[in-house]
């Protein structure tokens, strides 16, 4: 799965089970967000494991933000699943906002790198 505009690059490594999320990614409201939370979503029914890498994401919108939050509450109730998140402690939105993923699930593994 791969995703490639201009502004941003989303990619899954099959072999590590991460998800990594590139550039600038600034989409219209959660309408536009959906099928990417869809196809996230999609990714955990083949497996029990995933990592979102976002090191490389240097923005992202209060919509995706708003995304990322509605996966963690989706995820969180599946039972058997291990979700980790992987930030740059040098990107201040990924500092800020992705504590708050962990409120929303406290089993998710935070690292910042």
């Amino acid at each position: 799965m791969e995703i490639t505009t201009e502004d941003y690059r989303i990619y899954f490594e099959e072999e590590n089970n991460t998800l990594y999320f590139r550039g600038f990614l600034r989409l219209e409201g959660m309408k536009e967000y959906q099928p990417l939370m869809n196809t996230m979503l999609a990714i955990l029914d083949n497996c029990n494991e995933l990592t979102i890498n976002l090191e490389g994401l240097e923005f992202l919108n209060s919509s995706g933000i708003s995304m990322l939050s509605m996966f963690v509450m989706k995820v969180r109730g599946k039972e058997g699943t291990t979700l980790a998140f992987k930030g740059s402690k040098n990107i201040l939105w990924q500092t800020k906002s992705l504590r708050n993923l962990q409120r929303l699930m406290p089993s998710l593994t935070l690292e910042f790198v």
